[in-house]
């Protein structure tokens, strides 16, 4: 019954910055707190990869090699959404953009099999 719902994505010039936003839902007394929100990218041709990470009660955060320093993963509990902020956006960073939730992180952040509900997607493009 938890939904994720992506927002945010746009075209943008190479140095650019967006926000992505993750809105989640669930069964009546479901809180954000208690729950895990990765963020994942798939550029044209390529797997699946992680970007960030936010955990659930204490929002520990975790990020890619090629994001650290530009990424920004966080969090409002109240409006039960999850935000992603990029910056410094580079060509290759192109694709779409999903987040994903699970309960529980059972292993590492960016292991794909480990959530069980995944959005839509939203689209980034950087390009000149």
């Amino acid at each position: 019954q938890v939904q994720l719902v992506e927002s945010g994505g746009d075209l943008v010039q190479p140095g650019g910055s967006l926000r992505l936003s993750c809105t989640v839902s669930g069964p009546s007394g479901f809180s954000l707190e208690f729950y895990t929100i990765g963020w994942f990218r798939q550029a044209p041709g390529k797997e699946r990869e992680g970007v960030s990470c936010i955990r659930s009660w204490l929002a520990s955060t975790y990020y890619a090699d090629s994001v650290k320093g530009r990424f920004t993963i966080s969090r409002d509990n109240a409006k039960k959404t999850v935000y992603l902020q990029m910056n410094s956006l580079k060509p290759e960073e192109t694709g779409v953009y999903y987040c994903a939730g699970v309960k529980t992180l059972r292993t590492t952040w960016n292991d794909l099999a480990i959530y069980d509900t995944w959005g839509q997607g939203t689209q980034v493009t950087v390009s000149s």
